[in-house]
């Protein structure tokens, strides 16, 4: 099982003082070192965190795999095109969200997210799209032209004890449905230490975007025992 992390919260401290640090292209240097198998950062259109110069520097300075989440747009396409990102992963945005509210609709969008993965695999990146867990989306998924899926895990992560299981095997099925249609699987949002451990043991699912629950811990421990700690989880 494989992890990236998200840093979007290192920029978002730095964004709160419109300082110069914390260092985005640091704290993707210390998971790295610390064992992370990928970076995750999502440039959104109001650049209320991640900026497009962290994209330019990560991108010389990333060793594992650098994956840029982005809304379907021809701005940003044209951004990834040029800076040239290992993986793209499509995400839904909204304007005054505090953070992403659920998977792309791709029924729904699916000109839009067509045209969108097209031109990145034209570019030759590899094209992600993050859906909830759902298998008509896998489906559409598929046909726009993924290489991979991201489940929604939220729902699984803020339901109560009682309804946890059922969201778990939403999960399961989607995986496996995406799994049996030749896509890659990866999952995350809302994922912490403590609920981590049911979803990293769905075997269809090979990596896990995992950013909040680490940034935070790592106010406390410290960024690189953060990291070896949820790596360790997924082992």
């Amino acid at each position: 099982m494989r992890l990236a992390v998200n840093i979007d919260h290192i920029a978002t401290i730095r964004e709160a003082r419109k300082a110069r640090e914390p260092e985005p292209v640091a704290a993707a240097i210390l998971a790295e070192l610390a064992g992370a198998h990928g970076i995750t950062v999502h440039l959104r259109g109001d650049r209320r965190h991640i900026k497009e110069r962290d994209v330019e520097l990560l991108r010389q300075v990333v060793s594992t795999k650098l994956n840029m989440e982005m809304a379907a747009t021809a701005e940003m396409t044209v951004i990834a095109a040029r800076v040239r990102p290992d993986q793209i992963t499509l995400v839904p945005e909204q304007p005054h969200e505090l953070t992403t509210q659920g998977g792309l609709d791709v029924i729904a969008n699916r000109a839009a997210v067509s045209e969108a993965a097209a031109a990145l695999r034209a570019a030759g990146i590899r094209v992600s799209i993050f859906i909830d867990a759902d298998s008509a989306q896998v489906a559409a998924s598929r046909d726009v032209g993924a290489d991979a899926i991201e489940i929604n895990t939220g729902g699984y992560s803020d339901a109560s004890p009682a309804d946890r299981p059922a969201r778990l095997e939403e999960v399961q099925r989607t995986a496996t449905a995406a799994a049996a249609q030749g896509l890659e699987v990866l999952a995350g949002h809302g994922l912490t230490y403590v609920n981590i451990h049911q979803v990293a043991a769905i075997r269809e699912i090979v990596e896990l975007n995992i950013g909040h629950s680490i940034v935070a811990r790592a106010a406390l421990v410290g960024l690189e025992r953060a990291v070896r700690e949820m790596v360790a989880l997924l082992e």
